[in-house]
């Protein structure tokens, strides 16, 4: 059986910390009232929809554009995106001096292919989800020789996503529970490689979406597919396939998984911005809408939730204040 180093160790975690330290904001880890009265917990919101480029994204894109060669980067970079990664790889690759191609899913929000845009990247629309974009993308790499950057199957990209739990333990210490929104898995097995390493008391317990819930089924051990019916208010966890990588740490260190729907994470998203005066997007408010469904049991604990992306289009906020309004579960009593 593989020890935790086997898969990304906490030097490379560390490693990533130093490389990133000039470029990333050490974003706020912060707590609301409101949001503690209606948990009975202590919960601390790591602000990463205040980040560069509005996500976590960016530690894990530049932690891997650091390590690119020159001739490799001469080649352009490629890679597959719902949004936030597109973002972190086309800041990183203008940085460095690279072109940068960026395959999309065609429903991706308008606000960030225009932020992904705005960094210098080139955006191809492609395929109705992000595997359909990936998949695109594998075949333009092929063709042209460029070099692709997953946006979470790649143990640098997982490196630099532990940075998030780093900070998250240095600025609170009496961390119980981290809640972690999950799509292919990166931020997730970044942050159980980090909280496992260091402090392997901590539960570390995944959120997904049940319009996809790939990595659920992995976890739980269920023989079947994710079965996307629509495609969802959380696209930047909307994947089909989780990675190679991922899901063997995930099956090992993380202490549960669960899902939410669209109407919790929509609930989670105004009680945010209502009570907090934080715009996130869906897969942002995840976490939260993980522990006010009580999905997860944190009554009187220290419970860290990574909002992990802020990149929100505004054109959806009415759809969105609808689907809340709908929701029957407890919050809206309260």
């Amino acid at each position: 059986m593989k020890n935790i180093g086997d898969y990304v160790s906490l030097a490379a975690i560390q490693e990533a910390c130093e490389t990133l330290m000039p470029v990333v904001h050490r974003t706020s880890l912060i707590e609301s009232a409101t949001l503690n009265r209606f948990s009975g917990a202590h919960l601390h919101l790591k602000l990463e929809n205040m980040q560069r480029t509005g996500s976590f994204k960016l530690r894990g894109a530049f932690n891997k554009v650091a390590h690119l060669s020159d001739e490799a980067l001469s080649r352009g970079v490629v890679t597959a995106s719902a949004g936030n990664h597109a973002q972190g790889i086309a800041y990183a690759a203008a940085r460095r001096g690279a072109a940068a191609r960026i395959f999309m899913p065609k429903q991706t929000p308008k606000a960030k292919i225009r932020a992904t845009v705005a960094y210098g990247a080139e955006v191809v629309l492609a395929g109705a989800s992000y595997q359909e974009a990936y998949e695109a993308a594998r075949m333009d790499c092929r063709t042209n020789h460029s070099v692709f950057v997953h946006a979470f199957d790649d143990n640098q990209v997982i490196a630099g996503q532990g940075t998030v739990a780093a900070e998250m333990l240095a600025q609170c210490s009496d961390l119980n529970t981290v809640l972690v929104p999950i799509g292919g898995g990166g931020l997730a097995a970044g942050t159980a490689c980090y909280l496992k390493s260091v402090r392997p008391s901590v539960r570390v317990i995944g959120v997904q979406s049940d319009h996809a819930p790939a990595m659920y089924n992995c976890f739980h051990h269920e023989n079947k597919s994710a079965n996307r019916q629509t495609p969802g208010i959380a696209e930047g966890i909307l994947v089909d396939c989780p990675g190679e990588r991922t899901v063997p740490v995930i099956q090992r260190y993380l202490d549960d998984l669960v899902t939410v729907s669209d109407s919790e994470i929509a609930q989670a998203m105004v009680l945010m911005l209502e009570r907090s005066k934080l715009l996130v997007e869906g897969a942002g408010a995840a976490a939260l809408a993980a522990v006010l469904a009580g999905r997860v049991d944190v009554r009187g604990q220290h419970a860290g939730l990574i909002v992990s992306g802020g990149n929100a289009d505004p054109e959806e906020l009415p759809q969105i204040q609808h689907m809340a309004a709908e929701s029957v579960s407890k919050v809206g009593t309260l």
